[in-house]
């Protein structure tokens, strides 16, 4: 049986009462959980919820605002003992929705990087128009400047993810850039598109920003800075978009009947668009399964990692990474 996940029950904007509260659903629906933090603030949070869950002490905590690199000094801040439990093996996965550099520090200090690999990165799942219904971006932030060498290490890596977790045979690998053409982008999407068409990828080419969620990709690789915005932009876009189509269906009697007839529909709709229905983004690259969840994440959003960092945990995705240099 897998070891269970270890959850950074101090990290967010919310802890510890929303990843208590994140943590014990997680547990009712079979996902077993360590919460790691200050064994005393998390016994008083478990007790005023009426749960029960393992803790591992953790006697400090990175702070939102605290500068990632505090993480190397501060061992015993709580993302850096769930990393080290992932390392020494009493736990399958660590998960965090608190600093997200300090998170991707501790990750790459304590676990290490696979070889090859010479920066982790995040990939985020964005509901799309390609038949598995999402499309795999990658990097979603961990890295703002890069070489073109680290955007064919990004394909490698989105390209095994959307194979291995996804189940999609061959996916299609994009290039982020300003236009279809070839001759078209910045000098790093110049320089790394020469070494994506060599690389025996399934490589479909630049693509541009408007096609990010139509049928074209499944994978799309850019830098970490340009994968955060659209990233963002994505998730700011459908926010807007539901909040226009709720004043346009209370406009009038007849809107407002028609609203009750697609009520459930775009119930099921909004769903799939809400970042908490995916709960936390995996950091590819480090030797041992890492999430890093939003900073004001709330339980259904932190129970959601967790359940995605357990059926992750034992994909064997980590093992896949292993030589894609």
């Amino acid at each position: 049986m897998k070891q269970p996940v270890a959850l950074d029950a101090m990290g967010g904007d919310k802890a510890p009462r929303e990843t208590v509260a994140g943590a014990l659903l997680a547990s009712a629906a079979g996902v077993p959980v360590l919460l790691v933090g200050d064994q005393e603030k998390l016994r008083a949070e478990l007790a005023a919820q009426g749960g029960e869950l393992p803790i591992v002490h953790a006697a400090d905590v990175i702070e939102m605002h605290a500068q990632a690199t505090e993480v190397r000094r501060r061992r015993q801040a709580s993302v850096n003992v769930a990393m080290r439990l992932v390392k020494e093996g009493q736990a399958a996965a660590a998960v965090s929705m608190g600093h997200s550099g300090a998170t991707m520090a501790a990750a790459l200090f304590t676990l290490g990087r696979i070889r090859g690999i010479e920066r982790p990165a995040i990939l985020a799942e964005i509901p799309s128009d390609a038949p598995s219904g999402k499309v795999h971006l990658i990097d979603a932030g961990a890295n703002a400047d890069v070489r073109p060498r680290h955007l064919l290490q990004f394909a490698r890596m989105g390209a095994a993810y959307a194979e291995i977790v996804s189940r999609v045979s061959a996916p299609r690998v994009g290039l982020l850039s300003i236009g279809e053409e070839s001759s078209k982008g910045s000098q790093l999407v110049l320089e790394a598109r020469p070494l994506l068409e060599a690389s025996g990828l399934n490589f479909s080419g630049n693509i541009e920003g408007r096609d990010v969620l139509a049928d074209v990709a499944d994978v799309v690789v850019t830098d970490g800075f340009t994968g955060n915005v659209v990233l963002k932009l994505a998730e700011g876009e459908a926010r807007v978009l539901f909040s226009w189509i709720k004043r346009a269906l209370s406009t009038s009697l007849k809107a407002k009947l028609g609203g009750l007839l697609v009520k459930d529909a775009l119930r099921a709709l909004a769903a799939r668009m809400d970042p908490a229905e995916y709960g936390a983004m995996p950091l590819l690259g480090v030797k041992g399964p890492a999430f890093i969840g939003h900073g004001a994440s709330d339980r259904r959003a932190v129970a959601n990692a967790l359940r995605r960092a357990w059926l992750m945990a034992g994909a064997g995705l980590v093992e896949a990474l292993a030589d894609v240099e």
